[in-house]
Parts: structure tokens; C-alpha cells; sequence
């Protein structure tokens, strides 16, 4: 390959079109792509020429005696482009009408259809307007649409035209125009192309691909040379193309050196973890392989933890692998304080629910306050600002509790939480923040030196105080070192974090995602909904919005049905199961997702006895793909993954939201964070489907619907 100076790039259209082809003929293909990597000059590869082709610059290479791979070859330079491969009718009809070039305005390199058919200008009186009729030619090129398709543009009458040509047009042409029709202004559209890589500056060579594949744009739609590992990992699973090719606002995130944290915002579905994943990556082959230094890669719960070093190694090569520890805080503290010589015990969820009730006993008649006041107002003010007594309570701001203490009600209450902390201390017992605390005073005090270079953290919003301050003191201050990732529209745990106040200064470096390309529009404004009038933190002391979040792809609108009986509902789950079976879909990318384990211990019997396979996804194992089945999975457990169609069910009164102690509460505060926090669930729930939701409920509906 050396020899020739010869680069191969491989397009996200190769991927797509394999992952279409039978087993049987996949590893075929797999072997010819290996070969044409090492050499597409070889003796051994046939190359045909096509007639009655748009672009005489595609050639058919023979696969075997029926499957055809369509490759490009530009007249001048040594780049060959891999974009497809079929049945060779298939390939023949693909090619047909395809042209590759280099667009003379941005410079990106583009693969896209040319329509046979002629369009006729309309008269000027003829009444019908077209979608983008108040767009001029000249700004659909700055745009980046290809000259030779203004008139197919031209000729799209609604927004279902477009959607069918979805696959005609380059992406990002395509990401464009499906901005614009669901009402973006052309400025802000502008804007955006602008900054992933708009009109180039200088003159563009369309004859240099070389350089067109440099194009940030090129980069999300184009593999460049890749090993022999990369490209059996990208053919494994080419349907999941994030894991390969990033779109230009997270390229610009991971392949960058920082000056400092970087905090990322975004909705779901705009691939956080995607960035968070590749950062570590960048990161890590960064990293001499004779170094000890490490990038951590951190989030809040086990089971996301597990899912995530899963989806690393599929991008990540062993060795580089060994440069990254992926673990939850939690577990991270636990064996970090173990070799230190901690002799607590850290006690998690209800085990100190005695000890709360002992406490309370000390509760005073004035101020009158319910139980959950106490609790709350510990893990909120108590815990974060690290109080340990009475002169530190009385100094405490409060901000956000709702209910004012002077400091006569503040000494008062003080005696639950010091009766509290004895208890505590009797036991010997040490909750996860005070561990997390205990931690970081060991690394300041003895000067621990740990390994890591960068730290990595994923949902952000379900991290607390405590938590930051540890993580700020685990890695130095210095540029690359951290990585935040999340957004407060996902929090579904009582945490809340000003980073700022935790020594981690942001200011000049927070950035926001806001292209989905996981959800359809449907399903996002749907589950957006269920978020109106619920304030939300931005993990800094400011509020964030959902203002601005565009998704790329269209789809059915949610279907919300009621029952009457859970066997009523069953029926109906059924019904839908067939209908999702019937189109040839593994039941495998379907997912039922209900908010408590009961529930789905009740479907799963149900659905059994009907003869539907099912796979239950459980906390702290990861996904296994090779099983077959409907997933399950409990709304907590089914953050973080995607699936092409969910069914959400048994979404009932005292269900969702769900009948606790603080659905009762007298305390606003209580009951609003509340509120926020099971109306996040549902949201991030519905926001793991690609395609299609089905919500159900029986007996009587969540107020929620």
C-alpha cells in the first residue's frame, strides 16, 4: 500500500448496504474488503467498467459470481472509494443514477442521486407552492446542495417527499433541508452549516479528494484508511455508524486540546456518550503505551458503567483499552478507601431507614414539619456543604428549600440531624457522599498520587457535590483533564451540582449538542412535553432549555392508548409485538419498559403463556445481543440504551408517578422535585426509541398522559 501512496476510504453507504446482505455473503465481502484495503491495485481485483452510469467514474468490483461492490476512482490522485455493495442488479440500479464529487463551495467530498426525470418550471400563476420555493438556487448551494439536484429539490412538494429522498441527498444537505421544513429560519440553518465546515475561504480544487476527505463534513460520512481492526469491528456492526463516523459538532468536541474542564450539554439523543466515548479514545491512543497514566471514565450507576466499557471495546483496540478504566463513582470510592485501610461500612438506599426513624423521634412541635423535610434537607444542605455541626448549620444558605428557618427553628431542628450523625456513628456507618468525602480528604491530606491523566464523566445530572469535589481533586488541574457530560432534563436521582462550587471553572468552555439523530421529531416533541413548566439546571448554577434541539429524523406519531384491565392491555401489547414481527424485525431492537420491576414480572407471565420470546435485562449485567427476544427492562435500567421500537406500559395512577412518601408530602419543595424527577424518568424512557413508542396503561391512566 506504501508502495502506491495509495489511500482507500470506506463510505457510511459500504456499512449500510452490508449490514442488508445475508450472512452467508458477508464474509465474502469482509475478505474482499481486506484485500482492496491492502491494495486496490491488485492483479486479483476485477474492476468493470458500467455503462449508461451518470458518474464514469464508478467501476463495479466482483465480490463473487452474483454480489458486486461499486467503487469510485477519481481521474487524478490515488484515492478509491469503497460506496457499495449488492446483488450486482442491485449495485448496477444503485450506481445508475449516483455521482460522487467534490462540492465546489464547502469542499466536502459528496455521494448523492441524480433524477432521471426532467422538472418543468411551473408558471409563474400556478398557485401550488413547493416546500422550498422561497429559498434561492444560490442559497440552497451555500447550503451545500450539489448543483446538478436544485431542480430535485425544486420538485418537493411536502415534507414526506423529502423525507422519501431522505437517502438521495448527501447527509448533510439532507440534515439541511430537513431543518428548514420544519420551520428553522434560513439564517440560523446558515449558522449551523457555518460552523460544521460552511463556503470555504479559499478556492476549492474539485479534483483534490484528498483533501475533501480532510473535511470535517467528509470525516462523518467517510472512513479513512482504516487497520484491519477498525474495519472488522465497523463491518461487525455497521448499523450503530456512531461508533465510527461523528458528526462535525462532536468531532470538534473530542479532537480538540482543552485549556481546562469542558462541560457539554444536550438533549437525548444528540450522543453525549458518543463524545464521551471517542474523547476517551482520542485521549487514550494519546498516551504513550509505556506510560503508566490512565483516562477514567466515570458515571453514576453500575449498569451504565458496564454498558459503556462494553460499547468502548468495540471502538477501542485492546492495547489502548488497557489505558482506560471504565467504573461507577461509587465503586471507584468503595475500593479506593478498601486499600487505604477504611474500616466503615458505606450503606446504600433504605439501610439506614431505622436510624431515620430513631432520629425523627427527636423531631421538634416548633416548626411543624413533615418527616420528609429532614430527610431532604440533609442530602440537600446537610451533606453538599459538608455540616457537621450547629455553628455550620446556622450559616448554611438554603437556596431552592422553599421553607425559611430563623435561627431559633434551625436549632431546633439540628437535633434530628446530630441524633442522626451519632447514630451513624454508632454503627460504624458511612453513607455514599460522606465515602466520597473521606476519599477526597485522604488524596489531599497524604498528597495520593493517582494515575489518571483525564478524567471522563457521563451523566452529569445524577452526580451530587460531593461526588465533583472528589472527582476535581483526582486528576490536577491542567489542560484535557475533564470531560463532563449530561443534561438535567435526564436527572432521575435527588442530586443536584453547581461545578463552579466545586473547583471546577467551565467559564469559555461549555458547549451544547443539539442535532438528535437517534429520536424522530415525533417522539421528541412528544417526550419534551412531558417536561413543560419543570425548571431545570444547566450544572452550573444556571437554567438550560430545550430551545433549539432539531431532530433529523421523522417518524410515526406516539401511539397512547387506555384499558381497562392489565389483560385488556396485554392484548393490545400483543397485537403490536405481531405487527413489529411481521415486517421482519428481530424482536431483539424491541423493547418493553415499565417503571417497576412488579410490572414487569406481570407482562413477562402474560406475554409468555402468549408465546413471545422475552429477555430480561437485569442491573448489572450488559446487554447480550446474540439473544434472541423482546427486551424488558425497568425505566431506570433502560437509560442509556436505544432501541428502534419501545413500548412503554402500565403507565397508571400511583405508578407514574410513582406512590411515595413524597407524593403525599406537605413540603412544596419536596413534592416538586419530585414531580421533576418522575416526569424525567418517563422522558428519558421514551427518548431511548429510534423508530416508533407505544404507551399503554390500564385501569386508570398517569395524570402524566
Amino acid at each position: 500500500m506504501a508502495m502506491h501512496n495509495i489511500t482507500v476510504a470506506v463510505s457510511d453507504g459500504f456499512f449500510t448496504s452490508y449490514s442488508r446482505l445475508p450472512k452467508s455473503r458477508q464474509a465474502k465481502v469482509m475478505s474482499f474488503v481486506n484485500k482492496f484495503r491492502l491494495d486496490p491495485m491488485s492483479s486479483g481485483i476485477n474492476y468493470e467498467t458500467l455503462n449508461g452510469v451518470k458518474d464514469k467514474n464508478l467501476r463495479s468490483v466482483r465480490i463473487d459470481k452474483s454480489y458486486r461492490g461499486i467503487v469510485y476512482k477519481p481521474p487524478k490522485g490515488n484515492v478509491y472509494l469503497l460506496l457499495w455493495v449488492d446483488n450486482h442488479e442491485e449495485a448496477y440500479n444503485w450506481a445508475k443514477n449516483r455521482v460522487c464529487e467534490v462540492n465546489p463551495r464547502l469542499g466536502t467530498l459528496q455521494v448523492f442521486q441524480v433524477s432521471e426525470d426532467i422538472v418543468e418550471p411551473r408558471a409563474s400563476s400556478e398557485e401550488v407552492v413547493a416546500l422550498f420555493d422561497s429559498i434561492r438556487d444560490r442559497e440552497l448551494l451555500r447550503l451545500g446542495v450539489p448543483e446538478m439536484q436544485l431542480s430535485m429539490v425544486r420538485s418537493i412538494m411536502n415534507d414526506k417527499e423529502l423525507q422519501d429522498l431522505s437517502e438521495a441527498f448527501p447527509s448533510n444537505v439532507f440534515a439541511a433541508l430537513n431543518w428548514l421544513a420544519q420551520g428553522e429560519s434560513l439564517e440560523d440553518v446558515m449558522g449551523i452549516i457555518t460552523e460544521y465546515g460552511g463556503e470555504s475561504e479559499e478556492a476549492v480544487d474539485t479534483e483534490d479528494f484528498s483533501k475533501a476527505l480532510s473535511h470535517p463534513i467528509s470525516k462523518q460520512q467517510f472512513q479513512v484508511d482504516p487497520s484491519e481492526d477498525e474495519l472488522i469491528k465497523m463491518l461487525y456492526a455497521p448499523l450503530e455508524k456512531w461508533r465510527v463516523f461523528l458528526h462535525p459538532a462532536q468531532r470538534k468536541l473530542v479532537e480538540r486540546d482543552w485549556n481546562g474542564p469542558v462541560r457539554v450539554l444536550g438533549g437525548a439523543g444528540t450522543g453525549k456518550t458518543v463524545v464521551a466515548m471517542h474523547r476517551a479514545k482520542w485521549l487514550a491512543e494519546r498516551l504513550e503505551s509505556t506510560s503508566n497514566r490512565k483516562i477514567l471514565f466515570t458515571t453514576f450507576t453500575r449498569n451504565l458503567a458496564t454498558d459503556i466499557e462494553v460499547n468502548l471495546r468495540k471502538i477501542v483496540s485492546s492495547d489502548c483499552m488497557k489505558r482506560i478504566e471504565v467504573v461507577n463513582l461509587d465503586r471507584w470510592v468503595s475500593a479506593f478507601l478498601r486499600k487505604n485501610g477504611y474500616d466503615h461500612v458505606v450503606v446504600y438506599g433504605d439501610k439506614t431507614r431505622d436510624l431515620w426513624e430513631t432520629a425523627l423521634t427527636m423531631k421538634p412541635s416548633e416548626p411543624m414539619l413533615p418527616d420528609s423535610f429532614y430527610k431532604q434537607e440533609w442530602e440537600q444542605i446537610v451533606q453538599p456543604q459538608e455540616i457537621t455541626e450547629f455553628s455550620q448549620y446556622m450559616k448554611a444558605p438554603r437556596t431552592g428549600r422553599g421553607v425559611r428557618l430563623n435561627r431559633k427553628a434551625r436549632k431546633a431542628i439540628w437535633q434530628v440531624f446530630e441524633e442522626y450523625q451519632m447514630l451513624l456513628a454508632e454503627k460504624n456507618y458511612r453513607e455514599p457522599a460522606d465515602a466520597m468525602r473521606d476519599a477526597r480528604q485522604l488524596i489531599e491530606k497524604r498528597g495520593v498520587t493517582l494515575p489518571y491523566s483525564s478524567i471522563i464523566v457521563d451523566e452529569a445530572q445524577d452526580m451530587g457535590t460531593q461526588a465533583f469535589s472528589l472527582l476535581r481533586a483526582m486528576v490536577p488541574e491542567s489542560p484535557n483533564d475533564m470531560l463532563i457530560v449530561g443534561d438535567s432534563h435526564q436527572r432521575i436521582y435527588n442530586k443536584k451540582v453547581i461545578l463552579g462550587q466545586c473547583g471546577i471553572k467551565i467559564v469559555g468552555r461549555s458547549r451544547k449538542l443539539r442535532i438528535n439523530y437517534r429520536t424522530t421529531e415525533e417522539t421528541r416533541k412528544w417526550a419534551a412535553a412531558l417536561m413543560n413548566g419543570v425548571p431545570v439546571d444547566d450544572l452550573d448554577g444556571g437554567e438550560d432549555t430545550m430551545e433549539g434541539y432539531i431532530s433529523l429524523l421523522h417518524g410515526v406519531e406516539p401511539m397512547v392508548s387506555h384499558y381497562a384491565s392489565l389483560g385488556e392491555e396485554v392484548e393490545a401489547m400483543h397485537a403490536h409485538l405481531k405487527d413489529i414481527r411481521n415486517t421482519d424485525e428481530l424482536y431483539r431492537s424491541t423493547c418493553i419498559v415499565a417503571r417497576t420491576n412488579n410490572l414487569l414480572d406481570q407482562y413477562e407471565e402474560e406475554l409468555k403463556v402468549k408465546g413471545i420470546q422475552v429477555y430480561r435485562l437485569t442491573g448489572f449485567e450488559p446487554e447480550d445481543r446474540s439473544q434472541g427476544g423482546v427486551r424488558m427492562a425497568t425505566m431506570h435500567r433502560v437509560k442509556g440504551l436505544e432501541f428502534d421500537r419501545l413500548l412503554l406500559c402500565g403507565i397508571n395512577k400511583g405508578v407514574v408517578p410513582l406512590n411515595a412518601p413524597e407524593l403525599h408530602s406537605d413540603d412544596v419543595t419536596v413534592l416538586r422535585m419530585f414531580e421533576a424527577r418522575e416526569r424525567s424518568l418517563l422522558f428519558v424512557a421514551a427518548t431511548r426509541a429510534k423508530k416508533s413508542v407505544m404507551v399503554t396503561s390500564h385501569g386508570e391512566a398517569s395524570p402524566y398522559l
